[in-house]
C-alpha cells in the first residue's frame, strides 16, 4: 500500500480529498531535491501596489502600460529558445481595460452564448492529450532579495478514461527578470539545460485512477470548481479542469456561466497570451494574499488558453501556464 493509500485509509470519511484524482507530479522528487539544494534563503517580500504589469521573461521584465496596440506581441514562431543571445524575449500581457475594469458577469454570459465547436469536438480516440507549458514553478530568490529565477517546464500527457497513459516532462531554460539575476543564478544552477541544447523529456507511466469526464450540470460544476471558496479558488480549479480534461462545448459554456456568478471577477477584454494567441481575459484581485489571478479564454470556442497567478511584489514574478494543445488521439507519443 502506497503512502497516499495509507493516509486515505487512516483518514477515512474525514479525508477532504478522498474522491479527488491525484495525478503524477510535474517534476520528479529527484529534480525537486536538486532544485532545493541550490536554493538560498528566500527574502521576505514587501507588499506593494504596483501600477504596471510585469511578466517574467527569458531575460527581462516586459512593462505593460497602456493599450494593447502599443506593445510588441510575442512571436509564436520563436518560443523560449535556450541559448538566445540576450534572452530578451518580451511577452507582454496588457489589458484592454486596465483601469476600472467592469464586472465580468455580463461578458462571460455573452461569451458562453456564442462559443463554437473546438477542433477536438469532432475528434475521437482513447486518450486525452494535453500539451502545456508552465513558467514560475517554483521561483527562487537570493538571500539579499535581489536575484530571482523561475523554473519552466513543458508537459505532454496522454491519458485514458481509466487514468492510464503516459506523461513526458521537459525542463526548459530557467527564466530571469534581468541580466544580473541571470548571471547570478547561472553560476549556481548546475541542473539547468545546457545552452543551445534540447533536453530529453522524462517519461512516466500513469497509474489507473478515476478520470471521468467533467460535468456540465451547473450545481455539480460549482462544486467541482470550488466556487464557495471564492474567485481565487475557482480560477485554480478551472486551470486544473482544462489541463486534465478535453472539455466539451456544453461544459465550456457551463464553466463560463458559473464563473459569471462568482463575485470578484473583472472583465479585462482583449489580451495576447504568452504563446502569442489572441484571447479575452478576466482577473480576480486577491487582496488578502496580494495576488492576482488571470484567466485567458479563446473568444471563439471558450477554451482556456492560459492561467496566471501574479504576486504583487517589487519584482512581480508570475506562475504562468499555457495550454498549447488539447485533443483526442489513439496514439501515445
Amino acid at each position: 500500500m502506497s503512502g497516499t493509500e495509507r493516509t486515505r485509509t487512516l483518514l477515512g470519511p474525514a479525508d477532504p480529498a478522498r474522491n479527488a484524482a491525484v495525478g503524477p507530479p510535474l517534476v520528479s522528487a529527484r529534480e525537486l531535491i536538486d532544485r532545493a539544494s541550490v536554493t538560498e534563503t528566500v527574502a521576505v517580500r514587501r507588499r506593494v501596489r504596483p501600477t504596471r504589469r510585469l511578466v517574467l521573461t527569458a531575460g527581462t521584465l516586459a512593462v505593460a502600460a497602456g493599450a494593447v496596440a502599443a506593445l510588441q506581441p510575442f512571436d509564436a514562431a520563436t518560443p523560449d529558445t535556450p541559448g538566445s543571445a540576450t534572452g530578451t524575449v518580451l511577452v507582454p500581457v496588457a489589458y484592454q481595460f486596465d483601469a476600472d475594469p467592469p464586472a465580468a458577469g455580463t461578458q462571460l454570459r455573452l461569451l458562453a452564448d456564442k462559443i463554437k465547436d473546438a477542433g477536438y469536438d469532432h475528434q475521437s480516440g482513447r486518450y486525452m492529450y494535453h500539451h502545456t507549458k508552465v513558467w514560475g514553478d517554483p521561483v527562487m530568490t537570493s538571500a539579499d532579495g535581489r536575484h530571482h529565477v523561475a523554473f519552466a517546464d513543458e508537459t505532454k500527457v496522454w491519458q485514458a478514461a481509466d487514468g492510464t497513459g503516459s506523461q513526458a516532462n521537459t525542463q526548459l531554460e530557467p527564466q530571469y527578470p534581468d541580466q544580473e539575476s541571470r548571471t547570478y543564478w547561472q553560476r549556481r544552477l548546475d541542473s539547468q539545460p545546457a545552452v543551445g541544447s534540447t533536453p530529453a523529456p522524462n517519461r512516466y507511466p500513469l497509474p489507473p485512477m478515476d478520470h471521468s469526464p467533467p460535468t456540465a450540470v451547473p450545481t455539480e460544476l460549482r462544486e467541482l470548481l470550488k466556487v464557495e471558496y471564492g474567485a481565487g479558488a475557482a480560477s485554480k480549479e478551472v486551470s486544473t479542469l482544462y489541463g486534465r480534461y478535453v472539455v466539451p462545448r456544453a461544459t465550456r459554456a457551463a464553466v463560463l456561466r458559473v464563473l459569471a456568478d462568482v463575485p470578484g471577477f473583472r472583465w479585462r477584454g482583449q489580451v495576447t497570451d504568452r504563446a502569442g494567441r489572441s484571447g479575452v481575459a478576466v482577473t480576480f484581485d486577491d487582496r488578502e494574499h496580494d495576488a492576482q489571478s488571470l484567466l485567458v479564454f479563446d473568444p471563439k470556442t471558450g477554451e482556456l488558453l492560459a492561467h496566471e497567478r501574479l504576486t504583487l511584489s517589487p519584482v512581480r514574478i508570475s506562475s504562468y501556464k499555457v495550454i498549447l494543445d488539447a485533443a483526442w488521439t489513439d496514439r501515445v507519443g
